[in-house]
């Protein structure tokens, strides 16, 4: 599991009961030391570690930006101060959590200590004033499995705010010419979401390919005939092994997150492989690779990968055609990049579908439950694909596969058709559409459900 750190700053108001949110405020800190969560407190600075002090706020969102906190947690103890909340939320740029425990029963009396869950309603339209958008956990017990999923959600949806916003992408070569569905806007990108590309030329690679050591190669080499059926030359899965080290050489020399490559046709005359197998190898270290130079492709892995926070590896993959007897479901397939522990059997490398060289890595990915996304842009809009699918059986065919049925095929088709997407995707056996789908309210991306269950989502996000 990714590490995700968040700043948490309960608050309260004056007219109830300081007690009672300085009781819960304790009760909440020792929940999420329990659950293991990272977060920095405001104990050193607030005197009942509660913000509603202005000169606390400011010393507190000093600490916060000197932590670099990933996102902001702010239970309300009693009615809370909303002003404090969003005058922090805004100066800080990360995501919100809005969460406030259930009220007590009023006392004999008809006496009430802290309309916490009122005080939320007052923080959510100040909030939507500054214009700061948020997450709201609805109003449960400490004790509830709700929040623990909450709080488990926003900190993967916070790990993918992370990882966006600080996404550079390794280029490798040019798109290929006849993919012209490829293109991306280079400037908008980093304009917008200030995702950098770094681009190299293909004899950059090459280059860094021949001035590898020796023991570094023979490494790779061993661990792709213990994990790999091998069908090609010696020569040949040499190759893959140095075109491995390369990519991740320049990746970490660029400070990369994900790479484009190329990978046809130039490259063959280079080099003499396929890079799926070097590509599958690199997808399987958290390192994603995508093919035909596809930016937008690279930038569904790395938010993908981040909302899966670590449990599973992304694959990526064409729509290609309609299963022959099911007409729900499509033929997912690429020439091989997709990560061995995604796979049912063991994989081979060998010779692709449609080219003369080796290195292609031929498997079917194993069944279950996946998510399917696509980020992607034109004429200034961006927006994310996303829903869910299952693997299931069908007809063998070259390359990584695997067939997937999904609700409503004809409504998905037409999304991908009439776009702005194209005929790439990304999958993970994982269900993370709800945190994709929050990631974008903080990311300025529409989200696009194709199985059109819009309110099924927020209601997994609102705890239900």
């Amino acid at each position: 599991m990714h590490t995700i750190k968040i700043g948490l700053a309960p608050t309260r108001r004056s007219i109830f009961s300081a007690p009672a949110a300085v009781e819960y405020a304790g009760y909440t800190r020792a929940k999420l030391r329990e659950m293991g969560v990272e977060f920095v407190d405001i104990e050193d600075i607030a005197d009942d570690g509660l913000l509603h002090d202005d000169a606390d706020r400011l010393k507190i969102q000093e600490k916060f930006l000197a932590e670099q906190i990933d996102g902001l947690f702010v239970p309300h103890g009693n009615f809370g101060t909303e002003y404090e909340v969003a005058r922090l939320a805004k100066a800080l740029n990360v995501p919100v959590l809005l969460w406030a425990p259930r009220d007590e029963r009023p006392d004999e009396n008809g006496i009430r200590q802290r309309d916490s869950q009122c005080g939320v309603f007052a923080t959510g339209k100040v909030l939507r004033r500054f214009r700061v958008p948020f997450t709201y956990l609805c109003n449960c017990n400490l004790s509830d499995p709700e929040f623990e999923r909450g709080i488990r959600n926003f900190l993967a949806v916070c790990n993918v705010v992370k990882t966006f916003r600080s996404t550079r992408i390794l280029q490798i070569g040019p798109r290929p010419f006849d993919f012209w569905s490829t293109m991306c806007n280079e400037g908008e990108l980093l304009e917008k979401f200030n995702i950098q590309l770094s681009p190299i030329p293909i004899p950059e690679l090459t280059s860094t390919m021949r001035n590898l050591d020796a023991e570094s190669v023979a490494e790779v080499m061993e661990y792709c005939r213990e994990h790999f059926e091998i069908r090609v030359p010696e020569k040949a899965l040499e190759q893959i092994a140095r075109l491995k080290i390369a990519m991740r050489t320049l990746a970490d020399k660029y400070g990369c997150n994900a790479i484009a490559i190329q990978c046809w046709n130039a490259l063959q005359s280079e080099i003499g492989i396929m890079p799926c197998a070097a590509n599958s190898l690199l997808n399987e270290e958290g390192l994603p690779v995508v093919c035909e130079t596809d930016i937008h492709g690279a930038i569904t892995a790395v938010m993908a990968e981040a909302a899966g926070m670590g449990e599973n590896r992304t694959f990526f993959a064409d729509w290609t055609v309609r299963h022959p007897d099911n007409d729900n479901a499509e033929l997912l397939q690429h020439c091989g990049p997709w990560p061995e522990s995604c796979l049912a059997t063991k994989p081979v490398i060998g010779f692709p579908l449609a080219f003369d060289h080796p290195g292609a890595v031929e498997a079917q990915a194993r069944h279950g439950d996946v998510t399917l996304c696509r980020f992607d842009g034109d004429n200034g809009e961006y927006s994310m694909l996303m829903g869910n699918a299952k693997v299931v059986d069908g007809p063998f065919t070259k390359g990584t596969y695997c067939w997937v049925e999904v609700e409503n095929w004809k409504r998905l088709e037409a999304k991908i058709v009439e776009g702005p997407y194209i005929h790439h995707c990304v999958g993970i056996h994982q269900d993370i559409v709800p945190i994709l789908y929050e990631a974008c309210k903080y990311l300025n991306i529409t989200p696009d459900l194709y199985d059109n269950n819009e309110e099924e989502v927020k209601a997994i996000l609102r705890g239900e």
